[in-house]
């Protein structure tokens, strides 16, 4: 069973998929969206989904260090259930707190340059949330 994930933020949204035996995550790529235009980027995820048979999405819920829910929590949420509505796949929220951190860590280490790291921060993010998932079920 393939299982999606995203990392979404205000202006991208960076996607994974597991491989068929959900072990491991994989970035495949960054979605560029427009929230002032109505433009989340539901097209290209249905196709995503189409093109790799995605049976189950997990979307990274950015909480607070205190636990509690803020404006990109909320809109995380709202994405998830229009992913609901849209694909009638089970969407799970998966607390991201510091993934976006850890990969830019990893990219700094690596000696990735800035103009680079900003194109795979998001879709890295996205495997980190996946892989926690699929962690979390062995």
């Amino acid at each position: 069973m393939r299982i999606m994930g995203l990392d979404v933020g205000s202006k991208t949204v960076g996607v994974a998929i597991s491989d068929e035996m959900g072990w491991t995550a994989q970035g495949i790529e960054t979605i560029r969206i427009n929230e002032d235009k109505n433009n989340f980027g539901f097209e290209r995820i249905g196709q995503i989904i189409k093109d790799f048979k995605v049976e189950k999405i997990v979307v990274g819920y950015p909480k607070n260090m205190n636990n509690t829910i803020g404006p990109r929590g909320e809109a995380s949420e709202s994405y998830a259930e229009k992913l609901k509505e849209l694909f009638s796949l089970p969407v799970q929220l998966w607390d991201e707190r510091l993934t976006t951190m850890a990969a830019e860590r990893v990219l700094l280490e690596a000696d990735i340059s800035r103009k680079k790291r900003k194109k795979v921060i998001d879709k890295m993010a996205a495997a980190m949330i996946l892989q926690g998932y699929l962690d979390s079920q062995q």
